[in-house]
């Protein structure tokens, strides 16, 4: 096709068509498209997309747990725009410019604890590779070569490239892209709707869980293991929350073993949950922080991991290099623009909203159990997960279940019905919602009167 024939954007079938055609869309089912039509988002505003048909979406998943503060900030194009003018790019590779300079510092005051020392990557999965590859190395700089291990948690998912595939504890996920980097292993996540211990009892649950991985740094060998990663809360199997317990005894294994503790803040990270890390809000300090998404709101791309003194200190010696890096790392118009979006959230009072506003979402969320179809309700500030059952017992979603309702009833059903979430089945089949930290109760109930209606019909067709 010519330039001159492609379509432009008043042309809505022909843009479907293109995409079709063209576009090689992520963790998609490319064959469906042949004889429906994709869809396309033209514009944000506020809490809502617009399609192509002119249709406003209420955005119930920040994109993808991404627009903290809304869709259409001109505010946020207008500093992209000045970067770009005065220098649009340059790398930091041995060399520094203003913005990731003051990004850098920043994000150190942000950060609990001595968490000082910023490298910048282009997402969340870069973030995750970069935090093992600096485990690793530090231990080696330290004498303590054989560490090279991780322990990660049942069904969590921590990025896409072959080392933080390894972490991610999703066996679907990997089974096509194996062998993959070797020293990936797994504990028991914090799933208590699913737990056969101690489910009434959630700090004797998290105490039990947090022993799970002291059990597999044992069993792999302490002097084998570099790094616990973990979420402060889960994603994958939908907002698998963990109580205090949890989180100090963890620290607690990690410190007796020599093991980093990560917290890989890619979703809740930025206000998520109320906090800029969330680690802060449920009282861990750990030894490395893995984010992106929020830090810019999605308005360009940027990720970072972020490294305490100690884990510093062998990388200062002479002659010491950490040979790695990406070359849109620290871009000088995506540090602008997290710059300009952190004062927006600072200014406008977004982590004190989220936490004022995360109770009363959930309620609003918690009355979808009266269907029989809601199992469970969970999740944490801005962050919530439906669980989907197939009987009052809490029966799960049979396989052909959920390729009936989860992956082709609910996607569409629910954006015709005006909401744009995330129904997933990568554990049990759950539908997320994770709004634009700047909603309130108006959309929470328009997310709530949707779900209701859609998943009540979802019931009918099991």
């Amino acid at each position: 096709m010519t330039l001159a024939e492609k379509p432009t954007p008043s042309d809505a079938a022909a843009l479907g068509r293109s995409a079709a055609d063209h576009l090689w869309m992520h963790f998609s089912r490319m064959g469906r498209y042949a004889d429906s039509p994709v869809p396309v988002i033209v514009r944000g505003e506020g809490a809502y997309v617009y399609d192509d048909r002119g249709r406003r979406i209420l955005d119930g998943l920040s994109g993808l747990f991404v627009v903290q503060v809304g869709h259409g900030r001109r505010e946020l194009a207008e500093v992209a725009a000045r970067q770009a003018e005065t220098l649009a790019f340059f790398p930091v590779w041995g060399y520094a410019h203003p913005s990731a300079i003051q990004l850098a510092e920043r994000l150190a005051d942000l950060t609990p604890g001595d968490l000082n020392r910023v490298f910048f990557t282009t997402g969340g999965g870069e973030a995750v590779e970069t935090a093992w590859k600096v485990a690793k190395q530090y231990f080696k700089l330290r004498g303590k070569p054989a560490k090279h291990k991780v322990i990660s948690r049942m069904s969590a998912y921590h990025g896409t490239t072959q080392g933080a595939l390894s972490i991610t504890g999703l066996p679907a996920m990997k089974q096509d892209f194996e062998p993959l980097t070797p020293g990936g292993h797994r504990a028991p996540n914090t799933n208590i709707f699913r737990a056969s211990v101690h489910r009434d009892d959630p700090e004797a649950f998290g105490r039990w869980a947090a022993d799970r991985i002291e059990e597999a740094i044992v069993f792999e060998g302490p002097s084998t293991v570099a790094a616990v990663v973990i979420e402060p809360v889960q994603n994958s199997g939908g907002c698998f929350t963990a109580p205090q317990s949890y989180f100090a005894r963890v620290r607690e294994i990690c410190d007796r073993h020599d093991v980093l503790l990560v917290s890989d803040e890619v979703i809740t990270g930025f206000g998520r949950h109320g906090t800029t890390f969330a680690c802060e809000k449920f009282g861990f300090v750990p030894d490395l922080i893995t984010c992106a998404k929020g830090m810019t709101s999605g308005y360009s791309p940027i990720g970072a991991m972020i490294a305490t003194d100690r884990v510093m200190e062998p990388f200062l010696a002479d002659k010491v290099t950490f040979p790695h890096g990406y070359t849109f790392g620290g871009h000088p118009v995506s540090s602008a623009v997290a710059l300009a979006n952190l004062d927006i959230m600072e200014r406008e009072g977004l982590n004190r909203r989220v936490l004022d506003n995360e109770g009363a979402f959930g309620a609003t969320l918690d009355g979808l159990r009266d269907l029989p179809i809601v199992g469970d309700v969970r999740g944490d500030g801005y962050f919530w997960a439906v669980e989907l059952v197939a009987d009052a017992s809490g029966t799960t979603l049979d396989a052909d279940q959920r390729e009936r309702i989860v992956r082709g009833f609910l996607p569409s059903a629910l954006f015709e019905a005006g909401l744009y979430c995330r129904p997933d089945d990568r554990q049990d089949p759950v539908v997320q919602l994770a709004p634009p930290l700047t909603c309130g109760q108006a959309e929470f109930d328009e997310i709530e009167q949707v779900l209701r209606g859609v998943l009540a019909e979802a019931w009918s067709l099991l």
